[in-house]
Formats: structure tokens, sequence, C-alpha cells
């Protein structure tokens, strides 16, 4: 299951059942667990943990040192979940320890090709991030959140779950959950009904959720004012709270 033409250092861990491809090189610290498939030349790198079930196409780097100029080949970290899916050419780096020195991924998504994850991101489930779609350092990115082809997200930036990006959107500050957005800058289109239908959201949760964007968006409140009114509506809708965790954490402010 391991090509002879694989370059596996010894003090690499790999499960009994993982296969790797050939021309593929894996370093001395890194994990794999059961079952993930690697294709042929594919390099990972660094301190990586990588567990069950993955699978990664051919060209993609995985735990390599991060393009950030205050690296100073510091021992830094890259947590990989299950049954994620790295098309070709992704590029995935692991954390500086300007933050916490540790990038991670969680499980069951999907990287298409020449994706990119930069140092420090957190990444939930479930996230697709298309063609050429690329996060810079210390991203935040939901679950059950899609990225379109060419989306571009800026450093410290925020996406809240169940997002949708159009392709070629550039976000230059947070998304709250929910929200459908596209443009450069990103602006706000409404909310992702059509994904929440499709993952159990009832019709009564999409329309309270559809109640709380007009507050955001189409009020002219100020966020003091629409957290008093999502506050409100919280105590009867708990699918509320995570759009007033998006409006209270943000550090760079929401797009508008």
């Amino acid at each position: 299951m391991i090509d002879p033409r694989a370059i596996i250092d010894p003090k690499a861990i790999l499960a009994d059942n993982v296969e790797v491809g050939p021309w593929s090189y894996i370093g001395p610290d890194v994990v794999i667990g059961e079952g993930t498939i690697i294709a042929s030349h594919v390099v990972i790198k660094g301190t990586t943990r990588i567990g069950s079930n993955n699978r990664i196409f051919q060209f993609s780097s995985i735990g390599e040192d991060c393009q950030d100029k205050k690296y100073a080949g510091e021992i830094t970290y890259l947590e990989v979940g299950d049954s994620n899916v790295f098309r070709e050419g992704c590029t995935i780096h692991r954390g500086t320890v300007q933050d916490n020195s540790l990038t991670k991924i969680g499980s069951h998504n999907l990287f298409m090709a020449y994706a990119h994850v930069a140092h420090d991101c957190i990444v939930g489930d479930h996230v697709i991030m298309a063609n050429n779609a690329a996060i810079a350092g210390h991203v935040n990115l939901g679950s059950h959140t899609i990225l379109g082809g060419f989306t571009a997200v800026h450093q410290f930036c925020r996406i809240g779950s169940h997002v949708m990006c159009g392709a070629g959107t550039v976000v230059l500050k947070d998304v709250p959950d929910y929200v459908l957005a596209t443009g450069n800058p990103a602006q706000p289109h409404g909310i992702n009904a059509e994904g929440l239908k499709r993952r159990g959201f009832t019709p009564e949760m999409v329309r309270q959720i559809k109640q709380a964007y007009k507050i955001i968006y189409r009020q002219k409140l100020t966020v003091d004012q629409a957290l008093q009114q999502l506050s409100v509506m919280a105590l009867d809708s708990a699918e509320i709270l995570p759009l007033i965790y998006s409006l209270q954490s943000s550090s760079r402010g929401v797009i508008r």
C-alpha cells in the first residue's frame, strides 16, 4: 500500500492501511490515521497530525512552513480531522507562535484544486472551498460554509457557519452566520435559505433567521440597537444566538 518510490521518514507514524503513491514525501513528525489515501507527488511535513479516511490528491503540500515573514523555524502544528478531501495542488500551512502555533481543520471538508489555508486558521466541519479559494492567516471559517471559486479572505476575518460566498468574493470584514455574500468587497445579499433547508432547519427557523437578517441589515440600526432586538428574539429562537455572537465578537466589523 506504500509505493516503493515514496519517501517515508522512519520517524513518521502511519496506520497500517494508509496508502501512499509514488514520489510522495512524508516527514519525520507526521502522524497519519487509518484509511487515508495519499496520491503521488504529495508533500506532508512539519508536526502534522492527519486523522482517518482522508484523501490527498497529487501535488498537494500539507503542513509546510507558513509564509509569514515573522516565522523563524519554530515548532508549530497542523491538525486535520477525518474524511477530508484535498484535491490537486492544495496548500495547508502550520501555525505561528504569534498566535496559538496551530492550524486546525475539522472533518468532512472538501478543498478543491489549489485551495489555500494559511497559518493559524481554524476550519470547521463540512466546509467546501472551491477551486483557488484562499483564506489568509488567522481566519476562522465556520462549519457548513461554502467559499466559491477564487474567493479571497483577508487575515483575521471570521466567517460564520452556514455562510455562502459567491465566486470571486473578496472578504475584508467578518461575515455573520447564515449570510449570502458576494462582491469586491463582499456585501450581504440575504441568507443562505436553501442551504439551511437542506441541513434540516425548519421553515419557522428559517423565517426567524430572515427576520434577524432584516434587523441587522434593513432597518438602519446601530449594532447596539440590532443586538437589543436580537437578544429578545433569541429568548425563543436559539438559532439567533450565532448572529449575536457574530456581532459581539467581531474585531474587524461585519460586512455592510
